[in-house]
């Protein structure tokens, strides 16, 4: 009975493996698909020969001392696909042989120097002499075969195998609950998942005193991860898993694979369970620290809610009173409004009467006598008077100074009154400047009158070089 052929693992189609996702055909070469269908569907979902090289090399830690214990040591593989494990052993050191009833798996296995050939499983097996082989393999078979069909080929590798020699049986890890519950059967030619306890209690049952379960082909992200969600259980366990079994040997010989046999492979559901529980722990813990430091300030919250509740209360009340307010002074306005209005009208009246035409003159005179008392009562009435004499003054002195014989008979008249000639002159020099010509005296005066002009820009410099500004009768030229 021959293992079908290709194995694939891994997750979504194009390009990447499928995980957890195993197709390989049926155990019987009449089967439908016993074409090159599964190379051609291996070749797309499987994964390269890169990566299936790398994944294999999870068994280093047990092929290494078998091949120092058995240099040469010959390996079967059952069903050996494309040629991998083949690849593997044989760099290894072993004399690596397989068997597949794939033509094309055949194939590429001979494109690369491979020894394999076309037979059925359990009759290649049974070929084997007793202790011939170091290594007896089967990679996805055993999920594709009757279990009373496993049970005989566990029984017949170990008549096989050599003290010490190894059995590999990988199948997919329905603990998975992804690869159990679905991926599983992407293969048409698979029977039923074999549970992993199963398996192991099989090998030991067949005569094999030393066992590894190995788990495989995990996320590397999950390994050291504390925080594990609910979909990290369910799809998150090792996809694969395989069974090592050892045949008894020399003690000597056996310890040797101690430490491969001492290791822990991969990550069980059981283990992600007990970690998203952790992680459920915590984030419960978390939720009731959060919760217990709510509470802590539920009290000064309430108070705080309080506080504001009747501070809102105030500003209503406030608000309230301001409306009020506004109400009562929008009505004051409006009254106001109203009387000014009337008021006005009232004016416009008063001033269209006939009686206030007629007594605007008698209201003329008593603003100016109620003028004339203030400026009686405050003392502005002299001075007053005494500007407006002035100004009288001024006048007629320049009235004077333009007529040649007026001027003359003004000093005569004043030479017989000194005091009154001296304030005369006071008045006159007090009066507004006027800045004299600074031109020479135009042509068609007479000497007289240069020679005033003169003296009179004498007398100007004169004050302005004692630190006064002088103040000059304002008078015209007179004409020639």
């Amino acid at each position: 009975m021959a293992r079908p052929g290709p194995r694939v693992r891994g997750g979504e189609p194009e390009p990447a493996p499928v995980r957890g996702l195993q197709l390989d055909r049926a155990d019987r070469g009449d089967h439908p698909m016993s074409d090159n269908f599964y190379r051609a569907f291996e070749d797309r979902y499987r994964g390269s020969r890169e990566v299936i090289m790398e994944r294999l090399r999870a068994y280093l830690p047990f092929l290494e001392p078998l091949v120092a214990a058995y240099p040469q040591g010959r390996a079967l593989d059952l069903g050996c696909g494309r040629g991998e494990w083949l690849e593997l052993t044989s760099s290894l050191g072993f004399d690596a042989h397989g068997v597949d009833l794939d033509d094309g798996m055949l194939a590429a296995c001979s494109a690369r120097g491979l020894q394999a050939e076309r037979g059925d499983a359990l009759s290649a097996l049974r070929a084997a002499a007793d202790g011939s082989l170091a290594l007896v393999s089967a990679f996805h078979l055993v999920e594709h075969i009757p279990f009373d069909d496993v049970r005989t080929l566990i029984a017949e590798a170990r008549r096989a195998l050599v003290p010490g020699g190894l059995l590999v049986l990988e199948t997919p890890n329905p603990e998975n609950l992804v690869v159990g519950a679905s991926t599983f059967y992407s293969d048409p030619s698979h029977l039923r998942p074999v549970p992993l306890e199963l398996l192991s209690f099989a090998v030991e049952y067949e005569g094999f005193p030393r066992r590894s379960l190995m788990r495989l082909q995990e996320d590397p992200a999950l390994r050291g991860r504390a925080d594990v969600t609910v979909a990290d259980v369910l799809r998150g366990a090792s996809p694969d898993y395989s069974v090592v079994g050892q045949k008894d040997g020399p003690a000597e010989l056996l310890a040797g694979f101690d430490e491969a046999f001492g290791r822990h492979y991969g990550i069980a559901m059981h283990d992600l369970a007990s970690r998203q529980e952790a992680t459920q722990a915590r984030h419960l813990e978390q939720t009731h620290a959060r919760i217990a430091q709510v509470d802590a300030r539920f009290p000064s919250v309430l108070d705080e809610l309080e506080h504001q509740r009747q501070h809102i209360a105030e500003l209503r009340q406030a608000n309230h009173e301001l409306d009020k307010a506004i109400h009562w002074l929008d009505g004051r306005l409006a009254a106001s409004d109203a009387r000014a209005d009337a008021m006005a009208q009232r004016v416009i009246d008063l001033l269209e009467s006939t009686s206030w035409k007629v007594t605007e003159p008698l209201r003329a005179a008593a603003d100016r006598w109620y003028r004339l008392r203030a400026a009686v009562r405050e003392g502005r009435v002299g001075a007053a008077v005494k500007r407006r004499v002035l100004r009288v003054v001024v006048a007629g002195g320049r009235v004077v100074l333009r007529n040649p014989a007026a001027k003359r008979i003004a000093r005569r008249v004043l030479r017989a009154f000194p005091s009154v000639e001296e304030k005369l002159r006071r008045a006159m020099f007090q009066a507004p400047v006027v800045t004299m010509p600074s031109a020479a005296p135009p042509s068609d005066i007479s000497p007289r009158t240069s020679r005033m002009i003169a003296a009179l820009r004498a007398a100007q410099q004169e004050q302005q070089s004692a630190g006064r500004p002088p103040r000059v009768a304002e008078q015209e030229q007179p004409k020639a």
